[in-house]
């Protein structure tokens, strides 16, 4: 029976994705999709998660890319235009877990240490964890085993006996697993309820 629940945060609590600025940019989904996946791509994207400057990043992909500058420097300039917002059933999820006061609540998100306070000031549901580990702060990211290891030694984890995470990465999910962590791969707030349930978590 779990004890400790860790959450991540960016599409399981608050949905993001970068479509939700660039469709607005470009006259097709395929040309953002392909700008997306090719100019602002998670590889560049995840070095800000991991403590890179927000301003050295955009300089740096403005210099390989400068034909795309303009829509480069709108991926932090409106930045929060990536967000579609808390994913209310997840939330709802969150909430009846910290009313039934028998779960220790923590957090692991990949997020870069300059814009993750937009965050707390925006979803105030992210108080209800007793604390968050966010990579850009202690500079490392997931999928790498060293920040799920820097977690289990900051909160007291041991060998994860107990522990439950969810993430909506598959691959985020296969290193938590080979380091003895349970996971849950979100893929909707039904199906986490129904794979809580089967754990004996009380939701």
């Amino acid at each position: 029976m779990p004890h400790t629940i860790i959450f991540d945060i960016g599409n399981v609590l608050i949905g993001w994705n970068p479509h939700n600025l660039y469709d607005k940019v470009f006259d097709t989904v395929e040309e953002a999709d392909w700008f997306i996946t090719n100019i602002t791509h998670l590889d560049w994207n995840e070095e800000q998660d991991r403590g890179r400057p927000v301003a050295e990043a955009t300089e740096e992909l403005v210099a390989q890319h400068p034909k795309w500058e303009r829509e480069i420097r709108m991926y932090y300039g409106r930045w929060t235009e990536h967000f579609s917002g808390a994913i209310a059933g997840t939330v709802d999820v969150l909430k009846t877990l910290e009313a039934s006061g028998g779960y220790r609540l923590l957090a692991l998100t990949n997020w870069s240490a300059e814009l993750f306070p937009w965050a707390r000031e925006n979803f105030d549901f992210l108080d209800i964890f007793e604390d968050i580990m966010v990579s850009g702060e202690v500079k490392m990211k997931k999928p790498n085993p060293d920040i799920y290891l820097h977690l289990a030694e900051t909160y007291g984890l041991g060998d994860f006996s107990g522990c439950l995470f969810i993430d909506d990465s598959v691959r985020n999910c296969v290193t938590a697993r080979s380091l003895g962590l349970d996971a849950i791969r979100f893929e909707s707030p039904e199906l986490l309820l129904e794979a809580l349930k089967q754990r004996g978590v009380v939701v």
